[in-house]
């Protein structure tokens, strides 16, 4: 005699919990091996929504807790990036970043290429999540700071969560660089690190391509990299130099603003010469 075990369906488990999609995605749409040791790959995992820890013009990243009922061992929480679709969301300044990038149907390429259709808003929004999770898993592998990409599941990103666990258990996320008051001694080792993770990017042929105090994490003493959907090919885009100048105006700035004497000009040569 056998017996067929039925897992009850996402509706069957209460608001704001689904069993984990971590098997119903294709192994292209996992993160990069060796995973780290905090990644729940159990069938028996249930993913349980714990909060809203961004809202964007764009996407909303949220907080999940991933985890085996009763197994503390099998246990993480993520943030849940999910880029809105048709109607809901739209990219003003698409052509600038994904010139390079190729669509293989052309019904699709057609239906992205029209404003109004509402499959091709979709699949844009499809487009941009799938290039933040290559990107990620592209630049994570090289050892750049940028969050553990677990998976890709349409319009959601699965990454790590950086931040840490309070006294009162709750979560609290990194803050934005733009929200710090650094000391100059901290100041100046953050700055390092980014001048090296830009360059980390530009061995690979890449530029964030909207860097920004307000997409780089402040993990204690650690930066984060974030938001990388816009990922600029340096050699494919014709502006990729000039957005590479740009993102590094932008981070010089705010940095010498808080008085680190910095040169946009002189990390721009430095990180752009090592694209070769």
């Amino acid at each position: 005699m056998s017996f067929v075990l039925t897992l009850p369906d996402d509706d069957d488990l209460g608001p704001g919990r689904r069993w984990s999609t971590w098997t119903s995605v294709a192994k292209g749409q996992r993160g990069p091996e060796p995973r780290p040791a905090w990644v729940v790959t159990s069938d028996a995992a249930l993913d349980t929504e714990l909060g809203i820890l961004k809202t964007g013009k764009e996407a909303d990243v949220h907080l999940v807790e991933r985890a085996v009922p009763g197994d503390p061992a099998r246990h993480s929480v993520l943030a849940a990036k999910r880029y809105r679709g048709r109607e809901n969301r739209q990219f003003d300044r698409d052509a600038e970043y994904t010139e390079g990038r190729k669509v293989r149907r052309t019904r699709d390429r057609r239906a992205m290429e029209d404003r109004k259709s509402a499959w091709g808003r979709a699949m844009r929004a499809t487009q941009w999540a799938d290039a933040e999770f290559t990107a990620l898993g592209q630049f994570w592998e090289a050892g750049a700071p940028v969050p553990y990409p677990v998976q890709v599941d349409g319009t959601e990103i699965l990454m790590e969560f950086v931040g840490h666990q309070g006294a009162d258990g709750a979560y609290v996320a990194a803050p934005r660089l733009a929200r710090t008051r650094p000391g100059p001694d901290l100041l100046a080792g953050w700055f390092a690190q980014l001048r090296d993770a830009m360059g980390v990017l530009a061995r690979l042929g890449w530029a964030h391509g909207d860097l920004s105090p307000y997409n780089v994490l402040a993990d204690g003493e650690r930066l984060v990299l974030i938001d990388l959907p816009q990922v600029v090919d340096l050699v494919a885009v014709p502006r990729g130099a000039e957005l590479l100048h740009r993102d590094c105006r932008t981070m010089c700035a705010w940095f010498a603003a808080r008085g680190l004497a910095v040169d946009a000009d002189e990390l721009f040569a430095e990180v752009f010469a090592q694209v070769w």
